[in-house]
């Protein structure tokens, strides 16, 4: 039977979780799909598991090759198929019925791209799972927000994509880039709750800045507000005391009050990230690379 979709795997040095997520996709209650997995250059044993499992396309680039756009660039003209699904190596699907519901509402021709719910693991940080919550929970703040997408394990098709591809300018929030701009062309982006991933991160502080920083700075290449809505005393300073009390009830509430001071580290590295990156990426996007 020929595939009816494609699931592009992005790898590098995730053997941990690599295992189960492969396992967990040939369970998966769907009747044909192909495989293409592009690894960065990984040394941790992820080769020998995904050899093993027999992708219908295996790419490996350097790690310094590596660009989000570009890669998912490079497996979106890779797949045969007219849906496209993206998965990370260390985002296991949970249950057979992660793929159908992923396939099912990109057959929508108005749907340009979908996500999945995710859970985090057992050992993620209170701070984290906090952000887990309100991304993906039941009452979901991302909802209300005027824009949300993850591409950890999502899905698009293929015709959009055609129309304009990932922006390979961007090094952070390539996916955040290119569903705004299917909503701006008219096109749904919807989340799929009944499609669920296993996926967290446990930053350092460091990873925690560096992360918000780039995402931040990518996200001003295509924000439409006025700079002065992200200033220092809104984005940071009022920004970090919302983020304490709200970190400091959700740790109260799960028993976990010796966590809050590690969230209060967090999200100050978060915050800070944020207000730098923005304007980084200000000047760099809009003012052009010798600004000051």
């Amino acid at each position: 039977m020929n595939a009816l979709t494609s699931i592009v795997i992005r790898s590098f040095n995730e053997a941990w979780a690599l295992a189960s997520t492969l396992d967990a996709l040939k369970g998966q209650d769907f009747p044909a799909y192909e495989v293409i997995v592009i690894d960065s250059g990984s040394t941790d044993g992820s080769v020998k598991l995904i050899e093993d499992f027999g992708p219908t396309h295996f790419v490996r680039i350097r790690p310094e090759e590596y660009n989000p756009s570009r890669v998912m660039n490079q497996g979106m003209r890779l797949a045969q198929c007219d849906t496209v699904i993206f998965l990370n190596a260390d985002a296991t699907p949970q249950g057979p019925r992660w793929l159908a519901p992923l396939y099912e509402a990109l057959q929508d021709s108005r749907t340009a791209a979908v996500f999945s719910r995710q859970i985090p693991r057992q050992d993620c940080r209170e701070v984290f799972k906090r952000d887990y919550e309100v991304c993906f929970g039941d009452q979901r703040r991302s909802a209300h927000w005027d824009h949300f997408f993850s591409m950890v394990s999502s899905g698009i098709r293929r015709d959009v994509w055609e129309l304009r591809g990932f922006r390979e300018d961007l090094q952070y929030a390539e996916d955040d880039e290119y569903t705004r701009w299917c909503r701006k062309e008219g096109y749904h982006v919807r989340y799929v709750p009944e499609s669920l991933a296993m996926h967290s991160h446990n930053y350092t502080f460091s990873q925690a800045y560096g992360r918000a920083f780039g995402d931040a700075r990518a996200m001003a290449a295509t924000y439409s507000g006025p700079i002065e809505r992200l200033s220092w005393w809104r984005t940071f300073l009022m920004g970090l005391g919302k983020d304490a009390a709200s970190d400091l009830t959700w740790c109260a509430r799960q028993g976990r009050l010796r966590e809050w001071p590690h969230a209060a580290q967090i999200r100050w590295a978060q915050r800070w990230g944020k207000w730098r990156g923005f304007h980084q990426g200000w000047n760099d996007y809009r003012l052009g690379s010798n600004a000051s």
